[in-house]
């Protein structure tokens, strides 16, 4: 029987508090741990048998090391590109797998790229929520999203039609997204990380990408989806308390506006989007220029840097 209340402690069970002296792991501790949501870690379990928790008597699930360690090997198969369909075979009994695992991503981006040509918001909402139950965003960002991203750019390349299917995907995408990082913000405590829009774009993708996985590792996400000017960046990083700014552009960027525009700005700061390839090498100058300033050029890499300067 699932019990979606094993995310909180049972306070009054002697045999729940032994089982954690004895080392067990209560779920909401294994999701910390390993990045996979307690939503996700029961539905491995249910669908597909890769994670099978002792129970307490009132079906509170606990975790040894031994799943702790299962679910990083799972981790790290998806993080291959390998479907989640496919992983126990390839966990407990190692050999080539039968199937292309490229399958199940190719079949859900299939799906995705039929429902957005239809702007079936249903299908795409269903499709969507049904493969975010079972992968982690991170695994989901960079082998559903992103390719069905770069997928859908090459199909609009003058295709009549295009601006229409791109304003209702994005659309749809900002909302879906805006509602998670919501969601998760409210979950959380502590100073935010501000991320803004320096490019004046309307629904920029990979910003919305960028701040769903910043907040899905437990920071709070304070999105300003439109630029700031010189002095305003500043004030905002006061009052917030930002424990650190991401300014994303997919556009060219008045570098020489730069120096001025993080000044009086001590936490740490990082650039990312499309704007990192346009302006490489002066970027990389920037870098011995302006203190604390790091690049990552998509939201994999956004992530991973803030995670590497601590700030998430």
């Amino acid at each position: 029987m699932d019990n979606p209340s094993d995310t909180q402690p049972e306070p009054d069970s002697a045999d729940y508090l032994l089982a954690l002296e004895q080392g067990w792991l209560p779920i909401r501790e294994v999701a910390r741990q390993t990045g996979v949501n307690a939503i996700t870690l029961r539905a491995w379990e249910r669908r597909y048998g890769l994670v099978m928790p002792q129970r307490t008597p009132k079906g509170h699930r606990l975790y040894s090391a031994e799943h702790v360690q299962r679910i990083l090997a799972i981790l790290t198969w998806l993080n291959r590109g390998v479907s989640v369909g496919q992983v126990k075979q390839l966990l407990d009994a190692p050999q080539p797998a039968i199937n292309d695992p490229a399958n199940d991503w190719d079949n859900l981006r299939q799906t995705l790229l039929q429902a957005i040509s239809q702007l079936a918001e249903r299908k795409v909402d269903e499709t969507f929520n049904q493969a975010m139950a079972l992968y982690p965003p991170r695994t989901l960002c960079a082998h559903l999203l992103l390719p069905l991203l770069a997928e859908l750019e090459r199909r609009w390349q003058g295709q009549f039609g295009a601006q229409l299917e791109r304003v209702f995907f994005y659309s749809w995408l900002r909302s879906k997204l805006g509602a998670r990082i919501y969601y998760n913000n409210r979950q959380l405590s502590g100073a935010p990380l501000l991320l803004v829009n320096q490019s004046d774009l309307p629904l920029e993708p990979n910003l919305w990408l960028t701040a769903w996985l910043i907040s899905s590792a437990d920071c709070p996400v304070e999105v300003f989806d439109w630029p700031l000017p010189i002095g305003e960046l500043a004030l905002a990083v006061e009052y917030l308390q930002a424990r650190g700014l991401l300014l994303y552009s997919s556009k060219a960027l008045n570098l020489s506006h730069l120096p001025r525009l993080l000044a009086n700005i001590t936490c740490p700061k990082l650039i990312t989007g499309p704007t990192v390839c346009i302006h490489s090498f002066e970027l990389s100058v920037s870098i011995t220029r302006i203190e604390g300033l790091t690049l990552a050029e998509d939201p994999l890499t956004a992530q991973a840097a803030l995670h590497t300067l601590g700030v998430i």
